[in-house]
């Protein structure tokens, strides 16, 4: 059996696997605090034939030697957070992380981290998630509140009629040293693994993390430019994959055709 026949089969699988991360960054372009997505692969084992520095019959040694790949297999599929466009929105809940760090909000009976500061408030007058987590430390902001101000070490504070301060409360961030460790599990929210670390809660702007402001959202990081040029790459690999099977097959025809 021809072995481009496999190989060609793996670049193929590969080349969807790409498309696929793709489809999702570009679906996510308007995602407040969506990070877009890389895949990575690797080569497979090689088939080998002959050694580099073997002796040849003739007391020589193989300069190169021979190595035949058996093809590509997905390595990864990495989140990329570097910054998003900022945003002026005007909504007082709208927060924003300028730097490195999460929010962290309690999801069901776990906390989790986000990116995305399009912040609410539910019933009660906790700022929450548009899926209704709270943000952590819970914050309630005072029905008769009329200016919300947010400074960039997260010091939150709510005026009230004639400038008369109700409540001041303190935002933290969280980080982590390895932020594409984590583990996405929807709803623009993230969960620590082994493999991001245990995260770091700070004030905002001590020890790298990033500031903090509000009335601005970060928006998605994702290039439709870049997305699109990549879904082009990805089509045209996937196009060059098929056609090594196609030409693999022929060969094979011809094999089968011969006669003695």
């Amino acid at each position: 059996m021809i072995r481009a026949l496999w190989t060609a089969a793996t670049g193929m699988n590969s080349q969807q696997m790409q498309t696929d991360v793709v489809a999702n960054n570009l679906a996510n372009s308007s995602t407040s605090g969506f990070k877009k997505s890389r895949a990575n692969f690797e080569d497979l084992m090689y088939q080998t034939m002959l050694i580099a520095g073997a002796t040849t019959p003739g007391g020589g040694q193989v300069p190169t030697g021979i190595q035949v790949g058996m093809g590509v297999k997905p390595a990864g599929v990495q989140k990329i957070f570097t910054q998003g466009d900022y945003v002026q929105t005007g909504n007082e809940l709208d927060m924003v992380i300028q730097g490195d760090g999460f929010f962290r909000v309690l999801h069901g009976d776990e906390d989790l981290y986000t990116r995305a500061g399009n912040f609410t408030l539910d019933s009660e007058g906790f700022i929450t998630t548009t899926s209704g987590d709270r943000l952590q430390p819970e914050i309630a902001i005072p029905a008769e509140a009329t200016v919300i101000t947010l400074q960039d070490n997260g010091t939150l504070t709510v005026h009230g009629a004639n400038e008369e301060i109700l409540a001041t409360e303190q935002i933290n961030v969280t980080t982590f040293i390895n932020p594409s460790g984590l583990f996405a599990v929807g709803n623009n929210l993230f969960r620590p693994t082994e493999g991001s670390g245990a995260g770091t809660e700070q004030v905002p702007g001590e020890n790298g993390s990033g500031t903090v402001a509000n009335n601005t959202l970060e928006m998605s990081n994702v290039s439709i430019v870049e997305e699109m040029v990549g879904m082009i790459t990805g089509q045209r690999a996937y196009e060059a994959n098929s056609k090594s099977v196609t030409t693999a097959d022929a060969m094979l025809g011809i094999a089968n055709g011969l006669k003695r």
